[in-house]
């Protein structure tokens, strides 16, 4: 009798500490699974009327993804800041949901930007920002706005426009070009004709060569633009020199298979000179060489003898040699 008691009571400590058990074990499951999903869901903050960078931040922390349904202009919301979110402020949501907002392209209205003195692509950026279009673009001389700045503009600054308004800007192209009448350069050695041609502010062309037996070899035949023409500071003056080709007995000249070797050596002195070599061939020309040289130094250049071309020699910006290479 007395070990059935002992049994009974065994069997009663073993069903309350099971029971004990599952009821903790039930406990834990129910705790945690409330903590796993409190902790699986964010509270959405309030949004309106803040910087979108800011809120692009805030809402990754969250664990939240940012959609931009569209703009639209406020009177009262400054561009770039939030009009509307969803969901609203306050509800809960899951992590890695979508906040949906609308952002302020600021007011329909402003004031027309200044823009007189800023440079054309200062200008484009500034009608850009402000939801404007450029409409007419002009341009004229001016001694007192430098080149590619603004003159003068359409709307005037400080006038209210709507936004998507057009403008008109008048663009400086730098000071107004001398204006020469064109010397008579026929009859002139090329030297001769390239010296005047410069001291025009003019400047070098295409040289051709056409030979005319009644004329005197070697100098200036035809010359275009015409002389009595009226020509601005930087025209290009082609020349046609009286020259019979294939004549090869010239001054520094050495040839190399496809090539004719222009050589020259500076004076002896004390100081370094600015040399420049123009190149003018098939009716281009481009410098060719352009730098400082010692006193006694001497240069070098490959020129093509496939076609006529002409060397130029500048020193310290004054011509002191011309030489002509025909084909051959």
């Amino acid at each position: 009798m007395f070990k059935e008691k002992i049994i009974i009571r065994l069997s009663k400590i073993s069903f309350f500490f099971i029971l004990f058990v599952l009821i903790l074990t039930v406990s834990a499951y129910l705790t945690l699974t409330f903590i796993i999903k409190s902790e699986d869901k964010v509270v959405v903050p309030d949004l309106v009327g803040k910087d979108v960078v800011l809120i692009l931040e805030m809402l990754s922390d969250l664990g939240l993804n940012t959609k931009i349904k569209g703009s639209e202009y406020s009177n009262s919301i400054p561009k770039n800041h939030v009009i509307f979110q969803e969901p609203e402020p306050g509800s809960e949501i899951k992590k890695r949901r979508d906040v949906r907002i609308i952002i302020s392209k600021g007011t329909k209205k402003i004031l027309m930007p200044n823009l007189k003195g800023l440079s054309l692509q200062h200008a484009r950026l500034i009608i850009e920002e402000n939801g404007l279009s450029l409409n007419k673009l002009s341009n004229t001389y001016s001694k007192n706005t430098k080149k590619d700045e603004i003159i003068s503009q359409f709307p005037s600054p400080g006038i209210i426009i709507k936004r998507e308004a057009f403008v008109n800007l008048l663009v400086s192209t730098g000071i107004r070009p001398n204006i020469y009448k064109m010397p008579d350069i026929k009859g002139q050695s090329l030297e001769e004709a390239i010296s005047l041609i410069e001291s025009f502010n003019l400047l070098p062309g295409e040289i051709k060569f056409l030979f005319i037996e009644e004329k005197a070899e070697n100098t200036i035949i035809d010359q275009l633009p015409l002389s009595g023409h009226i020509v601005i500071e930087g025209t290009h003056v082609n020349i046609t020199i009286n020259r019979k080709a294939g004549n090869k007995n010239h001054k520094y000249l050495c040839s190399t298979e496809g090539v004719t070797l222009f050589k020259y050596r500076l004076k002896y002195g004390f100081l370094k000179k600015h040399i420049r070599l123009r190149l003018n061939i098939f009716g281009v020309s481009n410098d060719i060489f352009d730098s400082f040289m010692e006193p006694g130094e001497e240069i070098w250049t490959l020129i093509p003898r496939n076609k006529d071309a002409t060397i130029l020699l500048y020193e310290d910006a004054r011509l002191i040699k011309t030489e002509v290479f025909d084909s051959w």
